[in-house]
């Protein structure tokens, strides 16, 4: 747009040698002024305000300011006529192919300039009528041609931005099935890491994140704690009000104990009403007042009024090392050996266990 407008106002040059500083040519110059600065200003429009907003009339508005002034140069410059023909055949095919506008548009534009020029051209250059029909017969031409060229053209661009639509389609049917196999792969890895019924780590998954952490506090030559959880009275519970308030408590335990642990800190549920806790960078003396907190939170745990009779408890066996060569299973031998030792003693109890040595 803005270079047509620019090559439009450059023969104001060819005016001035033809007319010299004339009434003619300062007509000529201010239509041409006109033309440029309107042409300029829409140019500055769409770029600054729309230009992500097509608007079909101001878009077309140039190509009807070109049309007039194209026409405005027949009474001006009668002598001219030859040259004008010219110029109209280059401004239709230029309507058509080289200023974006819509065929519909575009073809209006075209007639209207064509109409006009040849109205113009018989009224002020008294154009014969043999010629008036060439000259029409080579308008019309010109009009098929372009007419035809841009047609042709729009189909393409619609072809075009069919298959677009299509690849962007494919892309965000593509985009979705990667999302929904990562949220299956999500859920797969959900269901093989953690307990079904607790939502903690199954035994799995704790004996693999166990295993790391107490091999980090080996390399660091830092302590390393583990508690074996018991229910208490849990065959009790299943016995008298069945297995669904069996889950319910272990459910409520598996809750309180996950929130009397550091975020550093790894539960699972081991077995049964047997839940396993890796303590890193924890010594014997920072780990018993943790398991005592944690068996203190249970106990005072309420339960529904069918079974708040029976109070909850827990018994904790807890086994520490120091050691390199002490591995996981190690661990959880003592700390469940610990573990029963205590309970063939009473319950709701803290048994510590430092590699041989039992402490109560």
């Amino acid at each position: 747009m803005s270079v047509a407008a620019c090559v439009f106002g450059m023969f104001a040059i060819s005016d001035f040698y033809l007319l010299g500083l004339t009434k003619e040519f300062y007509l000529l110059l201010a239509m041409r002024i006109v033309v440029v600065s309107v042409c300029l200003m829409v140019a500055c429009v769409v770029r600054r305000w729309w230009r992500n907003d097509y608007r079909v009339w101001l878009h077309a508005l140039p190509l009807w300011v070109f049309a007039t002034g194209i026409i405005l140069i027949v009474p001006l410059r009668p002598e001219s006529l030859p040259t004008q023909i010219t110029a109209v055949v280059v401004a239709t095919m230029a309507f058509y192919l080289l200023i974006p506008n819509p065929l519909t548009v575009v073809t209006a534009a075209s007639l209207y300039l064509n109409i006009g020029f040849l109205v113009a051209a018989v009224l002020f250059a008294r154009l014969a009528p043999v010629a008036t029909l060439l000259v029409a017969l080579l308008l019309i031409m010109g009009n098929v041609v372009g007419f035809f060229a841009l047609l042709r053209l729009e189909c393409l661009q619609r072809k075009q931005y069919a298959l677009l639509q299509e690849e962007r389609e494919q892309n965000h049917q593509l985009h979705k099935e990667i999302a929904h196999r990562k949220s299956l792969e999500e859920q797969l890895r959900v269901v093989a890491e953690r307990d079904a019924l607790t939502s903690l780590n199954n035994r799995g998954h704790f004996i693999k994140l166990a295993k790391e952490l107490l091999q980090h506090s080996q390399s660091c030559k830092e302590p390393f704690c583990l508690f074996m959880i018991d229910v208490d009275h849990f065959k009790d519970i299943n016995d008298i009000w069945g297995h669904s308030h069996g889950d319910w408590v272990l459910t409520r335990i598996a809750e309180v104990c996950a929130e009397s642990l550091r975020p550093t800190d790894v539960i699972g549920r081991f077995g049964g009403e047997e839940f396993v806790v890796a303590l890193p960078e924890t010594s014997l003396n920072d780990a018993q007042p943790v398991a005592e907190r944690l068996k203190k939170r249970v106990a005072e745990l309420s339960l529904t009024e069918e079974i708040g009779k029976l109070r909850p408890s827990v018994t904790v066996g807890v086994a520490s090392t120091n050691s390199d060569d002490t591995d996981l299973e190690t661990l959880i031998k003592r700390a469940d050996e610990m573990l029963y030792v205590v309970k063939r003693r009473g319950r709701n109890q803290v048994v510590v266990c430092l590699n041989e040595i039992e402490e109560e």
